[in-house]
């Protein structure tokens, strides 16, 4: 089984969720997207497996998105960009298995895709 988690280490949803991983003898690949923001296409990819938009993971009360995306009618190539440019408006954490991939939040969510 091959399970990645976008993982931010400073989050305690995302440490949980990366816990109960761990607990149940997974080891995910561990992607710190903020230190390696997925690209766009990566992050289409993600969307198509998480069946959602990117305005639906998108974290809009990071002053970022206020700032600059807040009221903005973005296309989706452009939310696409603007998550790869800011990686902390990424909900987290994000994690895959195969073609499926859920938001830990609760982090317990995570089991369900296992």
């Amino acid at each position: 089984m091959s399970i990645t988690i976008y993982h931010n280490p400073r989050c305690s949803k995302s440490r949980a969720a990366l816990k109960l991983l761990e607990e149940r003898d997974l080891h995910p690949k561990i992607v710190e997207y903020l230190k390696e923001p997925p690209s766009p296409a990566e992050l289409k990819s993600l969307l198509k497996k998480l069946k959602k938009s990117p305005a639906e993971i998108t974290r809009t009360g990071e002053s970022v998105y206020k700032e600059r995306y807040r009221g903005k009618d973005l296309s989706e190539e452009q939310w696409l960009r603007a998550l790869h440019e800011n990686p902390i408006l990424i909900e987290r954490p994000i994690v895959v298995n195969g073609a499926r991939a859920i938001v830990g939040r609760p982090p317990e969510s995570v089991l369900t895709i296992l």
